[in-house]
């Protein structure tokens, strides 16, 4: 498949014929157990999975499948294993990191492949050393590689609330233009505030033509103490996916907490 081949689009997790349903991704399994202390065995992620696919989370990732042996067998197993819940895989832009996330999640009954890069222009300049024309030509690449395994593809713009807008209209027109079915926006940094995060989502949703071929999805971190009440108003703005973990853990000061952001919906 070619960078300018545009694939028929899939329905994603949530369909247009219920637009007012939020789909809950919960990621303890990978960006959770980035929190100090919460490393966990084997045995442990399985046990986690298995819980978190009876309480009937929508989406699980389940790890990141090129980090080492052992998180490409848990999750490889996560995804025999469950039994509701789409089982979804980490992988950078690399294409070995997204063949070894396909080759861990192709056993479920619903795999999804999660692709990301960094898309601000302190990331692009310092973490990935290039250009803004080359990180655009690997979204495209990224994608397209992505898809011939799995018609569920999620594409984030790593610091996507540090990105330039334009730049940012353009990647993700292309992601979803190479077959992603899921744009996350996240607030890598735990840098944004409700208005903001708010203005941001409204802003990609109306400037981006094709945005109505994917559902948007939020990722925010607590590091300003605000990480629920921005993704509730990036679901305000039309996102129709969070991103969360159980009580909140993970890197620095944590995730948006699973129980508070689906409480607040239920309970307002």
């Amino acid at each position: 498949m070619s960078p300018q081949t545009e694939p028929a689009q899939p329905q994603a997790v949530a369909t247009r014929s219920d637009a007012d349903r939020v789909v809950i991704f919960d990621t303890t399994l990978r960006d959770g157990e980035q929190s100090p202390g919460a490393t966990m065995t084997h045995e442990e992620k399985l046990e986690v999975a298995e819980i978190l696919d009876g309480m009937g989370v929508d989406v699980i990732e389940a790890g990141f499948p090129i980090a080492s042996e052992g998180d490409f067998s848990a999750v490889n197993e996560i995804a025999q294993r469950t039994k509701n819940s789409v089982v979804c895989g980490l992988a950078r832009a690399a294409f070995k990191d997204i063949d070894r996330c396909a080759e861990a999640v192709k056993a479920a009954k619903r795999s999804r492949i999660h692709t990301f890069i960094s898309t601000s222009p302190v990331h692009m300049k310092h973490k990935l050393q290039k250009e803004p024309h080359e990180v655009y030509e690997m979204v495209i690449a990224q994608v397209t590689r992505a898809r011939n395994y799995t018609d569920d593809v999620e594409w984030s713009c790593e610091d996507g609330t540090r990105t330039e807008m334009d730049f940012l209209y353009r990647c993700v027109e292309a992601a979803i233009r190479a077959g992603a079915t899921t744009i996350n926006i996240p607030d890598t940094v735990g840098y944004t505030v409700p208005l903001e995060y708010h203005r941001l989502i409204k802003s990609v949703r109306e400037h981006v033509p094709n945005s109505d071929k994917a559902i948007f999805s939020v990722h925010c971190h607590d590091d300003l103490g605000m990480s629920v009440a921005n993704s509730l108003a990036g679901v305000q703005a039309g996102a129709r996916q969070i991103e969360c973990t159980i009580n909140g853990i993970g890197e620095r000061a944590g995730n948006t907490a699973l129980e508070e952001v689906v409480m607040a919906m239920r309970v307002r």
